[in-house]
């Protein structure tokens, strides 16, 4: 029960932070209408530009929905929050559940948002193909939710802001949500390591109406772990300084 009312808490503040909702859903919403509206019958990288627009930007919001949970764990540790949740019956899981499932909740709602307006810039997918789309996307925000929580037991709520600007953007700049910033070469296959590209990629493998890559999967995985790591060994160290 416990467990519960902490979640629906975590609901409420979530709906309740404007500035989340800007950047991760109005902004992202407000380009995609701006840039794809007007090359709606452009094809792009053999994708129709629509749909890869679309996808970008939901990498983009998405991203910045899941690594915001940081934000919420850094003003929690400022204000002495945490220190008071571990001296109560919550489980630590529980405690970071919570702030990944608002993240993975406000995802959903961007992408639902995008979808609208993908399809009606002229964007049309099967329901395989959809589902697809939305299995890689959510598979592929894994390692940013870990991100997020890194971030909010290493970064206070001065700095957290501009990190998750500044690491959002750039994973969306060199991942291609914007548009490919690099189309072949050496320098491809360095991007190919971020996960931000795979995400972008999701709408050219739902219209193959397959899955990605090897390549694709270990990626995912690897940054995962690795953040994964480093989450726990932030948390581990926050603990004990306080």
């Amino acid at each position: 029960m416990i467990e519960l009312t902490y979640l629906r808490y975590e609901v409420l503040r979530t709906w309740r932070n404007r500035r989340f909702l800007l950047f991760s859903l109005v902004f992202p919403l407000i380009l995609f209408l701006a840039i794809a509206g007007p090359n709606k019958h452009v094809t792009f990288d053999h994708v129709p530009f629509p749909l890869y627009y679309m996808t970008g930007m939901i990498a983009w919001g998405t991203m910045v929905a899941v690594i915001s949970s940081g934000a919420r764990i850094a003003a929690e540790r400022n204000a002495g929050w945490t220190r008071q949740l571990r001296i109560t019956p919550l489980p630590t899981w529980s405690y970071f559940s919570a702030k990944i499932v608002c993240g993975y909740m406000m995802a959903l709602l961007s992408m639902a948002v995008l979808f609208a307006a993908g399809t009606s810039e002229g964007v049309r997918l099967d329901t395989v193909q959809w589902f697809v789309m939305i299995g890689l996307l959510l598979v592929g925000l894994v390692p940013f939710a870990v991100m997020g929580i890194m971030f909010g037991h290493l970064l206070k709520v001065d700095s957290l802001g501009p990190a998750i600007g500044g690491v959002t953007s750039l994973f969306a700049l060199l991942g291609g949500s914007y548009g490919p910033l690099i189309r072949s070469g050496f320098l491809l296959s360095i991007v190919k390591f971020l996960p931000s590209y795979w995400l972008v990629q999701a709408s050219k493998t739902s219209l193959r109406g397959g899955a990605w890559s090897l390549e694709a999967w270990l990626v995912i995985v690897v940054w995962t772990l690795v953040l994964s790591f480093l989450a726990v060994r932030a948390y581990e160290r926050d603990t004990k300084r306080v």
